[in-house]
């Protein structure tokens, strides 16, 4: 059984003891969370003959639980602009934090 579910704006697949990467939220590590925004949820194993059910847009009743494991920060990227024969150079370097959660159980199915 899996769940599509929304969080921060972007659309992940949830699956019991998934570990997830998602961008940095605001709780300790260890500390629980819900996710009440489920796109669609799939009972069964990923077969033809699986039951879906698809929100309008979320499905009602269903809810994602999941704990905090840590934060991070990921590998740095460099953002290089220049333009030729101006003398325009501008190097800029970004590393995205992280916090990784895993999916504990999705109720309501």
């Amino acid at each position: 059984m899996y769940a599509l579910m929304e969080f921060k704006g972007k659309q992940y697949k949830a699956e019991k003891g998934a570990l997830l990467k998602v961008d940095r939220i605001d709780a300790e590590p260890g500390s629980s969370l819900t996710v009440d925004s489920v796109l669609m949820v799939s009972r069964g194993t990923g077969g033809a003959s699986d039951s879906v059910s698809v929100g309008a847009p979320y499905v009602e009743g269903v809810s994602v639980s999941a704990t905090v494991e840590s934060h991070g920060r990921d590998k740095k990227i460099i953002v290089f602009k220049y333009l030729p024969k101006k003398d325009y150079r501008r190097k800029q370097g970004h590393r995205q934090q992280f916090s990784l959660i895993r999916i504990g159980d999705i109720t309501g199915v």
